[in-house]
């Protein structure tokens, strides 16, 4: 124990997902060898290298000292864990010289396991396929959460593995389906693996190669969005792989824990939760309106061109994906300005996707509604309800904090960024884009399709505000707290 941390626990967890990380990073080099690739042998040597510190950490850490995680302790290791993954995750990029500087290399990686989507590589479709598909596995661990798998596979972690679980999964709640930690991560594994086996057989089907499916189907169940092309899915310019991508982008924006009774067969289930509800109402009315403003305007030819096209780009950003198939900032501002308020509020809780979550505006407008009749009936007793559950003040006023703090780093992030030299409309973009863990930013970063030409600082920044992002904030944030170091 020091400083009342058990250092030794915390080292032992870090220890373990080096390894998960260092055998996806092997799986990769062999795909390199495969096609006779130059890096192969980088990336191999970056897979020992981030192997032999996992081992070294797990023997440093072998001493288990009974004792339950606290809530200061998950909230150091979950954070580490990140930083770690991306440490050493942003070797092969470096070493194989794909990325010229430490904070491209830094950056891709952060928005890969992120599942950020945002990319400093210029030309995406010279890049080898070992190092493409080590992107695509990024998006696809950090989508579920590798906290998730280490509990599937990590022995021994007792009452500690919930503390970690709900330090990491995203949400007002972490509704699990069974009682015990294991069977969870079991199950969202099976989930979550059964979903992209499928999408994996159903894109081979079309006009990808099994190359592109298996990239594709890790960044898009994990609604990440990097693609192994630079023009993203506008590449294979078809409708197939354009519909197939939007119903596997929606089902990624649904709470997993609903996609697991849809798993059992109970249909109710998810017909009856208020948030799926919205979600699909929002979605459905936006998408409409969109294809109209398209057609009706000229901007897209053909009803059938118009509604695709509107169902993608609107499920792309509300899931914070990011994949494309047009520049939506070439229709205008108005449209502009929908997908970019569509990045704020993304989707479901419990879901792969980033943003403040659907549930928390529902919850916040109830209590708005019920703020409005108080003024009329002050003595009366008017709770939040959520599905028939009454909501308790305590996660009301966690859900306004969550929403001022967010709010409040979007406002700093834009004075930061543009100390940087970040022009206006880049600075506002790139951060939404970044907290959202969305991707797409405004202005030179949306005409080029790459972030690698804002300055350092920048991406070092950027690659802090997507980590925040991804664990909503207050697990990050609560390490810079004096409150937090002391016993």
């Amino acid at each position: 124990m020091i400083g009342n941390f058990n250092i030794r626990f915390m080292l032992r967890i870090l220890g373990f997902v080096l390894i998960i990380e260092s055998l996806f990073m092997m799986a990769c080099s062999v795909v390199s060898f495969y096609y006779t690739e130059e890096c192969g042998d980088t990336i191999l040597t970056c897979s020992a290298v981030t192997l032999l510190c996992g081992i070294f950490l797990r023997i440093f850490g072998t001493e288990h000292i009974q004792k339950k995680t606290s809530k200061r302790e998950s909230f150091l290791t979950v954070s580490l864990i990140w930083v770690l993954l991306s440490a050493f995750g942003m070797l092969p990029f470096y070493y194989s010289g794909v990325t010229p500087r430490w904070s491209d290399a830094f950056f891709e990686t952060m928005s890969g396991f992120t599942t950020t989507g945002s990319t400093i590589l210029r030309h995406i479709d010279d890049v080898p396929k070992g190092l493409l598909l080590w992107r695509s596995i990024t998006q696809w661990i950090g989508g579920i959460g590798i906290i998730v798998f280490a509990l599937l596979l990590l022995p021994m972690v007792s009452g500690n593995g919930v503390s970690l679980y709900n330090s990491e999964v995203t949400g007002i709640s972490k509704d699990k389906f069974s009682p015990k930690i294991k069977q969870t991560a079991s199950r969202l594994w099976i989930i979550y693996l059964s979903i992209t086996a499928l999408l994996i057989f159903l894109l081979s089907l079309g006009p990808m190669s099994l190359f592109d499916s298996v990239c594709h189907a890790f960044t898009t169940v994990s609604t990440g969005g990097l693609s192994t092309k630079q023009a993203s899915i506008a590449y294979w310019n078809s409708a197939y792989v354009e519909y197939v991508i939007s119903i596997f982008m929606f089902i990624g924006g649904i709470n997993f824990t609903l996609i697991y009774f849809l798993f059992r067969g109970n249909f109710k289930k998810i017909l009856r939760d208020e948030e799926f509800k919205w979600y699909l109402l929002l979605f459905a009315i936006i998408t409409l309106l969109v294809a109209c403003g398209l057609y009706s305007s000229g901007l897209v030819k053909g009803v059938e061109t118009s509604f695709r096209t509107s169902l993608f780009q609107v499920i792309s950003v509300m899931t914070s994906t990011g994949f494309s198939t047009a520049d939506f900032t070439l229709w205008g501002v108005p449209y502009a300005m929908l997908m970019y308020l569509l990045m704020v509020f993304c989707a479901s809780a419990g879901s792969t996707s980033g943003g403040l979550k659907i549930v928390r505006m529902v919850i916040l407008s109830k209590n708005a509604i019920n703020e409005f009749k108080r003024q009329v009936h002050p003595n009366a007793i008017l709770p939040v309800r959520l599905n028939g559950n009454v909501v308790s003040n305590e996660v009301v006023t966690k859900i306004l904090a969550f929403i001022f703090l967010y709010l409040t780093i979007l406002v700093l992030s834009f004075i930061v960024l543009s100390i940087t030299g970040m022009k206006f409309e880049e600075s506002t973009s790139a951060a939404i884009s970044c907290l959202s863990n969305v991707g797409p930013g405004l202005g030179s970063l949306a005409s080029n399709g790459h972030f690698g030409d804002i300055p350092e600082a920048a991406k070092w920044y950027l690659s802090f505000l997507m980590l925040v992002g991804r664990l909503e904030i207050f697990t990050v944030l609560s390490l810079f707290m004096p409150a937090f170091w002391k016993r």
